[in-house]
């Protein structure tokens, strides 16, 4: 195992998170740099030793604030990268050559931990003129923690099916703007999936890290607001979960 945490859990921000689990490091979507097309980030930490020694990384979908090829490449064209079906052809033409495409229900280890990808409800096209591959969430099963990275989804009633098999949520609450699309869910509709699901523990994501260049003079509640409006809704909702607000570059040991 490298270092003394056994199981650890880093928002780097946006749906980038750090997974420390029975001696592995797994990386979910990674951004790691502070301006993608029309999107700049907060400055918020991006620490080097986040990215280093990653056993693998898990890829939700192709959309830009989620497969980042300059950050990809930042871990090295070796470093596995776990993606949806027909996010391979991609990867490879950008020359990655470790790459391991999955559907919802397929299983696969890293350093003998499970993962599971797991169905998602979400537009899976790389924009404007790019390829299409399905959009996962994933579920990683460490000896202690079963881990679930949702990615980026809506609300659907099969996450009902995990409910009493998930010990950590990791929960997208928002996005990267003013208002959301279609695909995604808000503080509302992430505390009805997270009282269908039932873990232990919700780490809300996707929020507080980018924001539209154009939008930068203008007030910026959404970058705050979100996992406010998310635990107050779990409070009603689903009291008995514990709901963990972390900042983008803050951990949590499990």
């Amino acid at each position: 195992m490298r270092g003394t945490v056994r199981e650890r859990i880093t928002y780097i921000g946006h749906a980038t998170v750090l997974m420390e689990v029975d001696g592995v490091r797994i990386l979910t979507d990674p951004v790691l740099r502070y301006r993608i097309v029309h999107l700049r980030r907060r400055r918020t930490p991006l620490l080097p030793r986040w990215q280093e020694n990653i056993d693998a990384v898990l890829i939700s979908h192709l959309h830009y604030d989620h497969l980042d090829l300059p950050s990809l490449r930042k871990l090295g064209k070796g470093t596995r990268l776990i993606a949806p079906l027909g996010a391979g052809a991609l990867l490879r033409q950008h020359g990655f050559t470790n790459v391991e495409e999955m559907r919802a229900g397929e299983r696969t280890s890293v350093g003998g931990v499970a993962v599971t990808a797991t169905l998602a409800v979400h537009n899976g096209a790389r924009g404007p003129f790019g390829p299409v591959a399905e959009c996962v969430g994933y579920v990683v099963n460490a000896q202690r923690r079963r881990i679930y990275f949702a990615g980026d989804t809506d609300l659907f009633p099969e996450m009902a099916q995990m409910a009493g098999r998930i010990d950590v949520a990791l929960m997208p609450v928002w996005g990267w703007g003013p208002t959301l699309g279609a695909g995604h869910m808000d503080p509302y509709r992430a505390a009805q999936a997270s009282r269908l699901i039932a873990p232990q523990v919700v780490i809300p994501i996707h929020w507080g890290t980018l924001y539209p260049l154009a939008i930068h003079r203008l007030a910026r509640t959404f970058l705050v607001d979100p996992p406010l409006q998310f635990r107050e809704f779990m409070l009603r909702m689903a009291p008995q979960v514990e709901v963990r607000i972390l900042q983008p570059g803050e951990h949590s040991d499990l």
